[in-house]
């Protein structure tokens, strides 16, 4: 094999190999570990970069200088003795590899625990007391989110209201039954309750727990201005271009 394996990968993402070619460079996958795991970690950095970069030609632009940025640090490298085993195009994509984790060392994405500061529940302020409603209150303020979430649902079943939900929603959000909790949370966001931003708000949380970064801007960008907490909004945002 030779350098020239880091232009199969790009070729074979982007579906630009011959039927010939794709089926033997699969092969080479299923036989050569070593392959494989280089083509994984190029294929998980070409994912990155496509989130990093929404225009296509930017991407595609910034892939050519990677490109070139490796080949000449490949050359510049190159062992003049040989080297018993060695492959070239594991090198390159090694370089390569560097050059594109820069990137994220200078550019990093920010991350879900940054942003998933919620306010504590306090429902039995406002009324009598219901024991199981104050047991959710208690385990979500203690941030044992699996408990809170029994007896949310044993509340709702009995009280179902905006509030209830929001705090359900968080809970399921927070123990990753993304799903689940982008359900609640896009119901709310159908009403007309003050939960409705902070819904939205929790979608683009969602999002940002996934990596799914476009979606989440795109969910950001929805949220009205008025929103109490608008600011955190903003900073999300800046922090995702």
């Amino acid at each position: 094999m030779n350098e020239d394996r880091y232009i199969v990968f790009d070729h074979y993402l982007q579906d630009e190999l011959s039927v010939e070619d794709k089926v033997k460079f699969e092969n080479q996958l299923a036989e050569d570990p070593e392959l494989a795991s280089a083509f994984e970690i190029f294929k998980e950095l070409n994912l990155h970069l496509e989130n990093k970069f929404g225009n296509a030609d930017e991407f595609n632009a910034f892939k050519e200088n990677s490109k070139s940025i490796s080949n000449d640090h490949f050359k510049a490298s190159k062992p003049k003795t040989k080297v018993i085993g060695f492959k070239p195009w594991i090198y390159l994509v090694a370089a390569s590899v560097v050059v594109l984790l820069g990137l994220f060392l200078f550019n990093p994405k920010p991350n879900f625990e940054d942003f998933n500061q919620h306010e504590n529940a306090y429902f039995t302020e406002r009324g009598a007391v219901d024991e199981k409603l104050k047991q959710a209150e208690d385990a979500f303020n203690a941030k044992n989110y699996k408990a809170a979430i029994s007896f949310f649902k044993a509340v709702l079943k009995e009280k179902d209201t905006p509030e209830i939900h929001y705090f359900y929603g968080i809970s399921l959000l927070e123990t990753n039954e993304i799903q689940e909790a982008e359900v609640v949370f896009n119901e709310l966001k159908a009403g007309t309750s003050i939960y409705k931003n902070k819904a939205i708000w929790n979608l683009a949380l969602a999002k940002l727990k996934q990596k799914d970064y476009k979606s989440c801007k795109e969910i950001l960008l929805t949220i009205s201005s008025d929103y109490e907490d608008y600011e955190q909004v903003q900073e999300l945002l800046k922090e995702l271009d």
